[in-house]
């Protein structure tokens, strides 16, 4: 329960107002319904006329303990309504007391209900929203070593999993020690003769549910992490459907899912059948314990030197049955939670994941780009052991274009993904105009670069937003214009809704060109003085390459370029090519300069003419 109530202490700190209100109604309606059961034992004492006693009023400062002196006022009262209206209509009006209680009951128990699902609801999108927003300031080593359907079954089934299992049993946490309190201190008052044997029966039941719930997490564990395998199988099917019907895979892709969801079907059934188990097992003890008390209480009535008469008897097992169902709640949140602190467990692997991109604690101030971008003895690896990069210097000085080309593997990508810090280098150095680019702020840093990669990555949204996406308070008329300098205003033109075209899921309906275009337009309307071509044109036909480079050469003209390429074409105006190979720098200079050195670069060259 530590693991629970840390839980709690995370994420329901800001609805303690919503809990006190619950508190509050739980404690009336815990008074409403004892008030209301008291009512049965007047009403059998008429029913079947047990008592005789004559009752005579004592003043409530006589002196006499407050139990007794309740309970001779209450039956001084009756009688004197059965003497005064008559015997039936004195049950009539205690009847109508009682539903009098009982609706105010039921009302304070569905408000305490009601006032709980802001904080069910509030909790789960506070996780969900905390998720997301780790996810989005973790760097891009994490995604690189995690499934995407992973991370999103941890954001929808894991979520949902707290939601039903943890924030559920909230209510059931606040409500229940109230009911059991207020309960159990009426069945003191009442008899504590038959209460202290109840106390020793109880541990029976708390034993039974604790045998059931006790592998219940560990279960729980391994049904989610089916689960995430499940999602993970459905992703990889979905981005690689065009491959799998292009080679015919349909049976393979079909048993392999089907062999997950065999897995997950067998885990999560274990778990249900655990739980399932609890409800009858709870009844069963429950009832054991009401036969065992019945049998005690029944031969405390039959003795000679009883302490309680029949109707307060009755009174006592009504009120004893009704605590069973707080502590059957109690036993239900003792398997349920388990199950949501496995899906937590999951979630906080995300939470607690580190990310090495760290903000400086003194940012320097980066005003703007003014003269050279430099790389100084720059090695990078992705895992220890491995360098990926290998003493890498380059000055990329402002106004020019500075190309990247080699053979793939080379570190061509990685090496421009350590200028905005989607990486920080191993070792050496990479500075804008004297500054480490380590000590200024991300957001700074970002805020000169644009990019321009192989895919265009774009999201399920109107071509506008698509353009203006990044860029805070964009207007139609900027857009326009940075769409037809992207030579993407005539077929944007062409669509029916033009600029609110909805472009699907990563811009299915758009063809590659018009993708690219659109990607270019967006690096455009942001004017960023520093641009990073990631192999803009490699993946189009000539014609698109055509409209697309024509759109990078105005992008290009007045910005500092880096560019990766593998049409050399694309880049032969370059100020300076580098030739990377195994992560170093082999070759440098311009594109006749390169051709003359017969090194890579030439074997490069004869190869695209051939």
């Amino acid at each position: 329960m530590k693991d629970f109530f840390r839980l709690l202490k995370r994420y329901a700190s800001p609805y303690t107002g919503y809990m006190a209100w619950s508190i509050l109604l739980n404690i009336l309606s815990a008074v409403f319904n004892i008030f209301s059961f008291t009512l049965i034992i007047p009403i059998l004492q008429i029913l079947f006329g047990l008592d005789t006693t004559v009752y005579e009023f004592m003043a409530w400062d006589s002196g006499v303990p407050v139990k007794d002196l309740v309970i001779n006022n209450m039956y001084y009262y009756v009688t004197w309504a059965i003497a005064t209206w008559g015997a039936s209509r004195t049950l009539l009006l205690l009847g109508l007391f009682m539903m009098l209680m009982t609706a105010l009951k039921t009302s304070c128990y569905f408000g305490s209900s009601a006032i709980m699902v802001p904080i069910r609801t509030g909790i789960v999108r506070d996780i969900r929203t905390q998720v997301y927003n780790k996810l989005l300031s973790l760097p891009m080593g994490f995604f690189s070593q995690q499934k995407k359907g992973d991370i999103i079954a941890r954001m929808s089934g894991d979520v949902n999993e707290i939601e039903y299992s943890i924030t559920s049993s909230l209510d059931m946490l606040i409500k229940n020690p109230i009911l059991i309190f207020f309960y159990f201190t009426t069945l003191i008052v009442t008899s504590w003769q038959l209460t202290l044997f109840t106390i020793a029966v109880v541990p029976l039941m708390a034993w039974g549910m604790s045998a059931i719930g006790k592998k219940l997490k560990r279960k729980s564990l391994e049904a989610q992490e089916k689960w995430s395998e499940t999602m993970s199988q459905l992703d990889e099917t979905l981005g690689g459907l065009r491959v799998i019907k292009a080679f015919i895979a349909e049976d393979k892709m079909k048993e392999r899912f089907a062999n997950t969801a065999n897995e997950y079907k067998t885990a999560s059934s274990r778990v249900s059948t655990r739980q399932a188990s609890a409800h009858p097992v709870s009844e069963f003890l429950g009832t054991c314990m009401i036969m065992i008390v019945l049998w005690f209480g029944g031969t405390l009535i039959l003795s000679d030197s009883s302490p309680i008469d029949a109707p307060t008897f009755i009174f006592y097992m009504v009120i004893l049955y009704s605590v069973l169902n707080p502590l059957k709640d109690f036993s239900k949140a003792g398997y349920n939670i388990p199950k949501g602190l496995a899906s937590m467990e999951r979630i906080d692997k995300i939470m607690n994941a580190v990310n090495d991109i760290k903000e400086p604690a003194q940012p320097a101030e980066l005003k703007g780009f003014e003269n050279e971008i430099h790389i100084k003895g720059v090695s990078f690896s992705y895992e220890e052991g491995r360098e990926v990069l290998t003493d890498i210097d380059l000055t990329i000085p402002k106004g020019k274009m500075v190309a990247l080309v080699g053979q793939s593997g080379s570190g061509k990508s990685t090496l421009v993904d350590l200028i905005p810090r989607y990486y920080d280098v191993c070792s050496g150095s990479i500075t804008i105009d004297g500054t480490d680019i380590r000590e200024v702020r991300i957001k700074d840093l970002r805020s000169l670069i644009g990019n321009v990669n192989q895919e265009a990555i774009l999201f399920n949204d109107t071509i506008f937003n698509n353009i203006a996406f990044g860029v805070e308070g964009a207007t139609m008329e900027q857009v326009i214009a940075a769409a037809k300098i992207a030579n993407a205003h005539d077929f944007i033109m062409e669509k029916e809704e033009g600029y609110m075209t909805n472009i699907g899921d990563r811009g299915s309906k758009l063809s590659g060109g018009q993708r690219q275009r659109i990607s270019i337009a967006r690096a455009i309307l942001k004017n960023p003085p520093v641009l990073i071509l990631d192999e803009a044109t490699s993946a189009l036909d000539t014609e698109s390459e055509k409209l697309v480079q024509e759109a990078l050469d105005r992008l290009t003209g007045s910005r500092t370029t880096i560019a990766i390429a593998h049409r050399l074409s694309t880049i032969k105006n370059a100020d300076e090519i580098c030739v990377m190979h195994e992560g170093r720098i082999v070759e440098r200079g311009k594109h006749e300069e390169l051709l003359e050195l017969n090194g890579y670069y030439k074997k490069l060259n004869d190869m695209q003419a051939l």
